[in-house]
């Protein structure tokens, strides 16, 4: 994620400080901007989490995916990796006017769909394939 995250820390659910191009090197990233006030972000979370979980915890291999969070709070998200602090820098350059959005974007920081949120929902696992296919990472996964 070269311009979006270079020279960066991200902070891991369990408290350390990791570097974000290592963390994030080979994967699709999800940016999930949302806020604990915000009632449709608190119904999406842990569909997101169950998302993720299943993805990470019960495909074999782990599927290369992380998702980063728009500010520190971590208000049921115990399966999200990454918390995220330069939250305005992130708004402009993905044009993100309302919440919650999840963005899908390549390791360059190419945008693969600004509708995750969307098709979690319709899709379930599936829109992963999708996203992997546009990331061009080349793994074995099936849903």
């Amino acid at each position: 994620m070269v311009d979006v995250f270079s020279g960066r820390l991200l902070v891991s659910k369990d408290g350390r400080s990791v570097d974000a191009e290592e963390a994030l090197q080979n994967k699709v990233v999800g940016l999930y901007f949302s806020a604990g006030w915000c009632s449709p972000c608190r119904d999406f979370t842990p569909v997101l989490c169950d998302f993720y979980t299943e993805l990470l915890e019960e495909t074999e291999p782990p599927a290369p995916f992380e998702v980063t969070r728009s500010f520190r709070k971590m208000l049921l998200m115990v399966c999200i990796i990454f918390n995220f602090f330069s939250l305005s820098d992130l708004k402009k350059k993905y044009n993100i006017t309302a919440i919650p959005k999840l963005v899908i974007v390549k390791q360059t920081g190419e945008v693969i769909t600004d509708k995750g949120r969307k098709q979690i929902r319709d899709k379930g696992l599936s829109c992963f394939r999708n996203w992997l296919e546009g990331a061009d990472i080349f793994q074995n996964f099936s849903s």
